[in-house]
């Protein structure tokens, strides 16, 4: 794993639940390359801030991310999640 990276964790979270709505936590953690506890927070931060919705679905959670929502940093809150989400798309 690199030393740094041009993302955050909150953002990696965002973007591996772009491609895969129904990912685990354990899979989530996998993928940023965090723990599972780390992973809980960011889901709990996104959703708290509205970022993300949380529906059950049997023994699974499917993610909703909204899409509309401005990113928070004063330099990018002009654009919105769905730009960044855009980017990842393309790498």
């Amino acid at each position: 794993m690199p030393e740094w990276t041009f993302l955050t964790n909150h953002a990696h979270v965002l973007l591996c639940l772009a491609a895969n709505a129904d990912l685990r936590v354990r899979d989530l953690a996998t993928q940023v390359g965090i723990t599972e506890r780390g992973v809980q927070r960011i889901l709990s931060e996104l959703e708290l801030d509205g970022y993300i919705e949380r529906q059950r679905e049997g023994r699974r959670t499917h993610y909703r991310l909204q899409g509309a929502l401005h990113l928070r940093h004063p330099l990018e809150a002009h654009k919105q999640v769905a730009d960044l989400l855009k980017l990842g798309r393309r790498a």
